[in-house]
């Protein structure tokens, strides 16, 4: 118990649909995270006191194990009202409209950092992760939907509203879905023909149904495509356009150093060979691609990201 109190320490949690991990970490002088705890519990979905209980006998559990009062950072989907805290969307619905990095201070009496899930997955890349050491970087998603995160030199960068990286909600141009012969689909939020809706796994599915496919999921389509299904070869070259033209917007408008995929669709490997020269093609000629990366911690960056937030929002 002494080594370890001697210690610095935070501990990043990662708030999902179905289930909350914490993991503790112990700060070596080098600022290198140490991995001492780690524990899951499912996530109460409908009752926010159940959530507050849940969170805190997950960090006193934590603090007891690491022999020290740690502070805390938590990766939530969805966006924080930056004016008065409360959570705006979330999967996890006992926490909409609550005030939870406050409710959460008032009751574990530490310091208490919130993010959105995917910048946290962007900030662990950034440091340490496939990213690590580049001036800047760009962290999306592909998954259910379409988020991301963006980093310069190591750190996050959120915004005037905390919602920098939420890419998946810029507009496809309608004259790129009408090339394809894609329809303009409404969002949930509110806007139409935002770019989760095509390029996200739900997207590619979506693709997959819309020209006749049976909507399977991303990864059975590229085995479908690669098999030498003609249907699944056309519906993965327009995903990959639309992803492209999403991709160089980005670079026009942040040029980042790289772009790291997360997500199920980052297990797709014709993604990192096609992308760069299908990029070129939306772009004025002489630009440099940035790199496409896979993901080191994968999943598992979730908490670690969280951890570094913390970090960052308190040296």
């Amino acid at each position: 118990m002494t080594e370890v109190s001697s210690m610095r320490a935070v501990h990043g949690i990662d708030i999902g649909g179905s289930k909350i991990e914490l993991v503790g970490y112990a700060i070596e002088p080098d600022g290198a995270l140490v991995e001492r705890h780690r524990r899951r519990v499912a996530t109460p979905r409908e009752d926010f006191a159940a959530f507050q209980q849940a969170i805190a006998e997950l960090v006193n559990e934590a603090d007891a194990t690491l022999g020290l009062q740690a502070p805390v950072g938590l990766g939530l989907p969805g966006i924080v009202d930056a004016a008065s805290g409360r959570q705006l969307s979330s999967n996890v619905p006992a926490l909409n409209g609550r005030p939870v990095a406050q409710s959460l201070r008032e009751r574990l009496q530490r310091p208490v950092v919130v993010g959105n899930d995917c910048q946290c997955f962007a900030l662990s890349e950034a440091q340490g992760g496939a990213a690590d050491g580049l001036p800047s970087m760009f962290g999306a998603i592909l998954g259910t939907g379409a988020a991301g995160g963006y980093c310069v030199d190591g750190r996050l960068i959120r915004g005037l509203n905390g919602i920098a990286g939420e890419w998946g909600h810029w507009s496809l141009p309608a004259s790129l879905l009408a090339r394809h012969g894609v329809p303009l689909i409404d969002c949930p939020c509110g806007l139409r023909g935002c770019l989760e809706r095509y390029v996200s796994g739900t997207g590619l599915s979506n693709l997959h149904r819309h020209f006749g496919g049976e909507g399977s999921e991303a990864v059975a389509i590229a085995a479908r495509a690669a098999a030498g299904d003609a249907l699944a070869r056309q519906v993965l070259d327009i995903h990959v356009d639309l992803l492209a033209q999403a991709f160089a917007t980005l670079v026009m408008t942040i040029d980042p150093h790289a772009i790291v995929l997360g997500g199920g669709l980052s297990k797709l490997g014709h993604l990192y060979e096609q992308l760069p020269a299908a990029m070129a093609r939306h772009l004025f000629q002489g630009l440099a691609m940035p790199a496409i990366l896979p993901p080191h911690f994968g999943d598992a960056g979730g908490a670690r990201g969280a951890a570094l937030l913390a970090l960052q929002s308190h040296p």
